[in-house]
C-alpha cells in the first residue's frame, strides 16, 4: 500500500524508536528555530507521518488560521508524494483528513486548561479524540515554566506525546551545546529538543536532546527549496 511505502521512505524513520515513535507517550518534543527557517513545515510532516500510521491528529495554531494551516498540510503532502500517480494519492490524502483536526487560539488565549476543556468537549460529542498533540507558535518568552509544567502533566495524564514549536531570535546567544537561553531553564521537561540551523544550501536537523543528541553530525535536513526532510548529503 502507498502508506506504508510513504512511511517506510519517510527520513524519519532514522529518528523513530523500536516502536515507530519518536516520542514517548506523554512525552514533550519541542523544534525550535529563528522565523522562516521550517519549524512550520517540519511539524506538518511530523504529523503527517502520524497520521500515515492511522493515528488521530491534533493541530493547533497559535498563529495561522485553519485553512492557510490545511494549505500547509496540502503543499506538504503534495511534495511527499509527487512521483506518485494522482488517484493513489488522492485516495490516501482522503483516507487521512478524518484522522486530523486543526484547532486555533490566539496566542495570549491559548493555555492548557483551556485546551483541556476543547478536548474535553470533542470526546464527550464523540467529535475527535488525537493520539497526538501538535501546537505550532508557542512564545517561549511569554511562556512561564508553569505553563510548560501544566502542559507536560496533561501529556503524562492522557499519554499522548506532544509536539511544539518555539521561535528563536538572532539576538540570544545559545549555550555551548547551541541550546538557547530561554530553552535552557524548562529543558528538563522536554524529552526531545530539535534545534533548526542554516548550513549552506541546507538547514540541519539537530538533536540537542533526546536519542540522537550525541551524534556530531545530522542526519536529516530540509531541502530549503521544498521544505521537505532529507538525509544530509543527499
Amino acid at each position: 500500500m502507498l502508506k506504508k511505502e510513504l512511511r517506510l521512505q519517510n527520513p524519519l524513520r532514522l529518528m523513530e524508536r523500536e516502536n515507530e515513535d519518536i516520542l514517548p507517550e506523554g512525552g514533550l518534543g519541542v523544534v525550535f528555530a529563528r522565523a522562516g527557517v521550517g519549524k512550520t513545515a517540519l511539524l506538518v510532516q511530523l504529523a503527517l507521518n502520524t497520521l500515515l500510521k492511522g493515528k488521530n491528529v491534533l493541530h493547533i495554531s497559535l498563529n495561522d488560521p485553519v485553512k492557510k494551516v490545511g494549505l500547509w498540510y496540502k503543499e506538504v503532502f503534495r511534495h511527499l508524494t509527487n512521483q506518485y500517480e494522482d488517484r493513489k494519492t488522492n485516495q490516501v490524502w482522503e483516507s487521512i483528513l478524518p484522522h486530523r483536526f486543526i484547532m486555533t487560539f490566539r496566542v495570549e488565549g491559548f493555555s492548557t486548561s483551556k485546551l483541556e476543556e476543547r478536548l474535553t468537549d470533542l470526546e464527550e460529542q464523540n467529535i475527535f479524540s488525537p493520539q497526538m498533540i501538535f501546537i505550532d507558535g508557542v512564545q517561549i518568552d511569554d511562556t512561564p515554566r508553569t505553563s510548560l509544567s501544566d502542559l507536560k502533566r496533561l501529556a503524562e495524564k492522557r499519554s499522548l506525546p506532544v509536539w511544539l514549536t518555539i521561535k528563536t531570535h538572532r539576538h540570544e546567544t545559545p549555550s555551548a551545546n547551541g541550546m538557547p537561553a530561554p530553552l535552557l531553564e524548562v529543558v528538563d521537561l522536554f524529552d526531545l529538543v530539535i534545534q533548526l540551523q542554516p548550513e549552506g544550501k541546507e538547514i540541519h536537523v539537530k538533536t540537542l536532546k533526546g536519542p540522537g543528541a550525541d551524534s556530531e553530525q545530522p542526519v536529516l535536513c530540509l531541502d530549503p527549496a521544498t521544505m521537505i526532510l532529507k538525509k544530509t548529503g543527499a
